[in-house]
């Protein structure tokens, strides 16, 4: 199966399981210590954030729940998960759009955060979205990213979602995140480890990384 059929396949059981992504998701407080971290080297109350592939506004609501001034722009591939955000999170913005399409936007964001989107790019498409997430922040902003980490990208696979459709899962290794990191201009502030199991109670360990752009990119 190529590429894009798998992009597809996430969209389509993101699209029919989002209040069922929305029930098991909205509670981030796993995260809580993190995402302040992310909140707290931004410039101002009132900043502008980009959400990459932002679901039902889980984060987003954090965000906002924290400093309801911040200009928030959330942007997912599934219709009813923008819907669900969109109650969620009424003073925010949100744009139907592919990750992989971000470098069209012509805003400038003080932070952009990217919290459950890698599992479905390849290590290609995550290093492509990094060099476009660099040039989308202003010098000296802030990238929040998170995914499941393994240590080799071999043990991606087919798992099974809420919606009961089987959906293309890509693990990613961290030596290889902080490369690409580092090879578009930013430097690596916070590194985080968490543990969990997963539908078939596998221990996962997702990795949070936080960066910041150290020069304006190009």
């Amino acid at each position: 199966m190529d590429e894009k059929m798998k992009v597809v396949q996430a969209a389509e059981a993101f699209d029919k399981s989002a209040k069922i992504y929305q029930d098991r998701s909205m509670d981030v407080s796993l995260f809580a210590g993190t995402f302040d971290f992310f909140c707290d080297h931004l410039t101002g109350d009132d900043a502008a954030i980009l959400d990459i592939a932002c679901g039902p506004g889980n984060i987003i609501k954090y965000l906002l729940d924290r400093k309801p001034a911040y200009k928030i722009l959330g942007i997912d591939l599934s219709p009813n998960m923008l819907d669900l955000a969109r109650i969620n999170n009424p003073s925010a913005w949100f744009q139907l759009m592919d990750c992989r399409e971000i470098g069209t936007i012509k805003q400038r964001f003080d932070g952009i955060t990217c919290g459950f989107c890698l599992p479905y790019l390849t290590l290609e498409e995550t290093r492509r979205l990094i060099a476009d997430v660099s040039g989308l922040l202003i010098p000296g902003g802030i990238f929040y990213l998170s995914t499941m980490i393994e240590d080799e990208i071999t043990k991606s696979r087919f798992q099974t979602s809420s919606s009961g459709d089987q959906v293309y899962v890509n693990y990613h290794r961290e030596d290889d995140l902080t490369r690409a990191l580092l090879d578009n201009n930013f430097e690596v502030i916070s590194s985080n480890h968490f543990s969990s199991p997963d539908r078939d109670g596998v221990m996962l360990t997702d990795l949070v990384l936080i960066g910041k752009v150290t020069a304006a990119a190009g």
